[in-house]
């Protein structure tokens, strides 16, 4: 007789990435990363840095780990780098402890821009973020295929091709606690608040209230967060 699977019902786990116990990097990385990029500057630290990208064993992590540390701007403990990761200025780059950048990530910057990651941040596999002035605060979360743009051509004058028109760079803002969903865009000059859920393939062109819900093409409100903590109480959180 055959026998059906039990039907399968909704469970409630515990995080791992935003509890996770953070533990200090051996000393040994710091130290190589510094002979690494002494020895090698930064277009070969690159090469090595791309040429460990194949695989998720130890010695690859450890070693596009210890790549990257020597390549950003400033680095803290518990980086975790995904497979096939690219990398555009990373010396303008500013990371946080226990920062995840998962497989095949667009981190594009400028050489004279500033992309600042905070303290657990999540950046979800193949996002590509136009970090030419990126901000994502303590604890923000960015699912998989996210799009962050930082810039657009301005179209002028109009005889020319847009392509060789001027770029307007605009600062993008994710302020701490946010989350923003898988293969959702968010366009230049928006800021997303304190805490915000922006829901899967939103579309963001203006900014996003602290403790609310946006969902949509274009983005719009939906709701409130339950619980979220009255003006006066914002930033007690920790977050």
């Amino acid at each position: 007789m055959l026998m059906l699977p039990e039907k399968s019902t909704t469970r409630v786990v515990a995080a791992v990435a935003g509890r996770q116990e953070l533990i200090p990097d051996p000393t040994f990385e710091a130290e190589l990363a510094s002979e690494v990029l002494a020895n090698c500057g930064r277009s070969e630290t690159l090469a090595l840095f791309h040429r460990f990208s194949q695989s998720s064993g130890w010695l690859d992590s450890t070693l596009r780990r210890i790549c990257l540390r020597a390549l950003v701007k400033s680095c803290g403990i518990g980086l975790n780098v995904g497979m096939g990761v690219s990398l555009r200025h990373p010396e303008t780059f500013e990371l946080g402890d226990g920062v995840f950048i998962g497989d095949h990530a667009v981190l594009q910057g400028r050489y004279d821009g500033r992309f600042v990651v905070g303290n657990r941040v999540w950046i979800g596999p193949q996002c590509f973020l136009d970090a030419r002035d990126l901000v994502l605060e303590n604890y923000v979360g960015l699912g998989p295929g996210v799009k962050i743009l930082g810039s657009e051509h301005t179209g002028l004058p109009a005889h020319l091709p847009i392509v060789a028109t001027d770029l307007v760079i605009e600062p993008v803002r994710i302020l701490a606690g946010a989350d923003v969903g898988m293969n959702a865009v968010l366009l230049p000059g928006v800021t997303v608040g304190c805490g915000a859920i922006v829901g899967a393939g939103a579309a963001v062109t203006r900014d996003i209230p602290s403790w609310s819900k946006a969902a949509g093409v274009p983005a719009r409100v939906i709701g409130w967060r339950e619980g979220r903590p009255s003006p006066d109480q914002e930033g007690s959180s920790g977050i």
